[in-house]
């Protein structure tokens, strides 16, 4: 790629030091210089209401408006109960709200998932996935990631702690540069 692209990434759960949030910033260190990686605060965002839309909140403003200014969208999730977190669902609603007006149309996306468990949070990136389509979002289908037992991925300083790890993380990156690339971003 020709020029740098900026990637919302939108992590699922709001623990400031819990595993998704840690993956994130690992992969802003893994990517490729043709990628800055971004996290997308969902912290404050209130609970999406319709009766906001003509005034809304300015935590929705900042919310949409960084965004709509990211070339692709990244999801890091955890599972909760086989889905996704209600933060990330409910930020999910705000940036596609008001109806004809979402800030995720067209933008390419990527979801890795993790879990503390065997299944890498399978569920929950299935779910993520579930809604991008509606979205009008072009996911990138290979390769998929799902983390599993992610309470031993990370080293003492939050970086992944295997180098195949790092490595396979580091291949998904670079597809994920090349889909945003294809899909015209």
């Amino acid at each position: 790629m020709s020029e740098g692209k900026r990637v919302a990434v939108m992590v699922g759960s709001l623990r400031r030091d819990g595993y998704s949030s840690l993956l994130a910033r690992a992969l802003a260190a893994l990517a490729p210089a043709s990628l800055t990686l971004d996290i997308v605060s969902i912290r404050d965002l209130p609970l999406y209401d319709a009766d906001l839309d003509d005034d809304p909140p300015e935590a929705y403003t900042l919310f949409r408006d960084a965004v709509r200014a990211a070339d692709a969208v990244l999801f890091v999730t955890p599972e909760y109960n086989r889905s996704i977190p209600a933060p990330l669902k409910n930020a999910i609603d705000v940036g596609s709200r008001p109806y004809g007006q979402s800030v995720f149309s067209r933008k390419p996306a990527a979801v890795v998932s993790q879990s503390p468990g065997a299944m890498g949070g399978f569920g929950a990136n299935h779910a993520v996935r579930q809604s991008l389509v509606f979205l009008n979002m072009p996911t990138l289908q290979q390769p998929e990631i799902y983390l599993a037992h992610s309470d031993a991925l990370f080293d003492e300083d939050g970086a992944i702690a295997e180098e195949k790890t790092r490595q396979f993380l580091t291949q998904f990156l670079h597809a994920f540069e090349a889909w945003i690339a294809r899909t015209g971003a």
